[in-house]
């Protein structure tokens, strides 16, 4: 079968391709358009039957898709991508330096006399958890969580850090501030604050591993999954929260 290529903008004939199987797949046309221009790996091109169509999967073949004598593709080229597990690492990796800066170095944000203040025990309670909080993620998504082979276009990443990173210093600005407040209501708010960090911390554990067995056993083909499916909903809200 003959496969055209088009421009999804101007509908130019960008490359054709003669005498390929009703079988061949979109991946791999993905991978022979490679060839040709080696920039264009695979999970930056997205092929449409129609310019403003829905994206084809990589595993559909000319057959599926029911071409006559001729395939024709809309072209576009999505820009450089990135891996959505790196897309987290940069994301969770970020606030951990960010926070650093504040709460080991403060004469650099607050200037030189703000090393000569003493520090209030709650802010060091703060660093623990907020350390805590993202090496666990880190650490999660190392470890833990599953990932597609999908990717995301880089430009996103830098709106995301922008997010994760932005807010850290927001967060670290006022609680390692020189003119820092201790809580209203002493210890009983901070430690109960604690409790309930912690507490959502190890429950959020739970879910993702409990989320990883249960990705496996439906991979494996396991049909118990449904006192799984009931158990996350239950702890769900708790994943939200935390």
């Amino acid at each position: 079968m003959k496969v055209e290529l088009l421009n999804a903008t101007t509908k130019a004939v960008l490359i054709t391709f003669d005498d390929l199987s009703i079988y061949t797949s979109v991946g791999e046309i993905k991978e022979l358009y490679r060839n040709v221009k080696p920039h264009l790996y695979p999970s930056r091109q997205a092929f449409r039957v129609e310019p403003r169509g829905p994206i084809l999967d990589d595993k559909q073949t000319l057959q599926s898709l029911k071409f006559d004598s001729t395939a024709r593709f809309y072209f576009k080229d999505l820009g450089p991508q990135v891996q959505w597990k790196t897309v987290f690492l940069v994301e969770y990796a970020g606030p951990l330096f960010v926070y650093l800066i504040f709460y080991l170095r403060p004469s650099i944000i607050y200037g030189v006399g703000s090393n000569a203040k003493l520090i209030h025990e709650n802010v060091h309670l703060a660093f623990g958890c907020f350390i805590f909080h993202y090496v666990k993620r880190l650490l999660e998504t190392q470890f833990v969580h599953r990932f597609s082979h999908g990717t995301m276009p880089i430009g996103n990443l830098f709106k995301n850090c922008t997010y994760y990173w932005g807010f850290t210093a927001l967060v670290a600005y006022f609680i390692n501030h020189p003119l820092y407040t201790p809580a209203t209501y002493g210890y009983l708010q901070v430690y109960t604050s604690l409790f309930g960090f912690l507490l959502l911390r190890a429950w959020k554990l739970f879910y993702s591993c409990g989320f990883k067995k249960f990705k496996t056993r439906r991979i494996k083909g396991k049909k118990d999954t449904k006192s799984y499916i009931k158990s996350f909903y239950l702890v769900v809200s708790f994943s939200i929260l935390s």
